[in-house]
């Protein structure tokens, strides 16, 4: 397992909204990857407990029947798990024997655990050294624009996980906000008003801290 990290600047479990990512080269089940590649492309990098696993396995099918979704907003998918690349293999084509569904995304072997303590993705309270359910979505410049995490009992909502990479995207296109559940199509908010005068020019059901772009 050759698994490395550089340009290490935030402490194992410490990493926030808008640090840069940790870079890493890793083996994979699509050959070796680096963060450094992505770059120039969104990334939703994610970890999952173990291989051969329900929760997991469901995740993993979701994830790869949205892959072309993903691919439409620039965004690439990256899996991980401290699982070897062997059980990896085995297990993407397993889900493609027994579900018909074939994972193209590549899965990050790092046994050990190089990645998942740089990225804090290994929950000490747990019992086993499995990595958390954590999904880390990178900017084309490598910057941590989202942190999410289930519990290791609780599937995550890939639907979910897709709408917000594109309010990301649309948020910093517009220069804009996006409202609670927003979908691609619908009202995007305005920042709060900065002035008397943002504020004075307001339509029925708008207040100076909530008001809809205008088209």
């Amino acid at each position: 397992m050759d698994t490395t990290t550089e340009n290490m600047e935030a402490a194992p479990g410490a990493l926030r909204i808008n640090d840069r990512a940790p870079g890493f080269v890793a083996r994979s089940t699509g050959g070796e990857v680096s963060l450094s590649s992505y770059r120039g492309r969104w990334l939703l990098l994610f970890s999952h407990p173990a291989d051969f696993t329900s929760v997991c396995t469901s995740e993993l099918i979701a994830f790869a029947r949205a892959h072309e979704s993903f691919s439409k907003l620039n965004c690439d998918l990256l899996g991980l798990s401290i699982d070897s690349l062997y059980s990896h293999v085995a297990w993407l084509r397993d889900i493609e024997h027994s579900f018909g569904v074939k994972v193209k995304f590549p899965l990050i072997e790092d046994s050990a655990m190089v990645i998942a303590r740089a990225y804090g993705m290994l929950d000490s309270s747990s019992e086993n050294s499995g990595a958390v359910r954590a999904t880390y979505v990178v900017d084309p410049k490598g910057i941590i624009r989202a942190i999410v995490w289930y519990p290791m009992n609780v599937g995550r909502s890939v639907g979910e996980l897709l709408r917000l990479v594109e309010a990301l995207q649309t948020s910093e296109r517009e220069g804009a906000l996006t409202p609670e559940g927003w979908k691609h199509g619908e009202a995007l908010l305005e920042p709060a008003a900065a002035s008397m005068e943002e504020g004075n020019d307001l339509r029925k059901g708008e207040s100076w801290y909530y008001r809809e772009r205008r088209g």
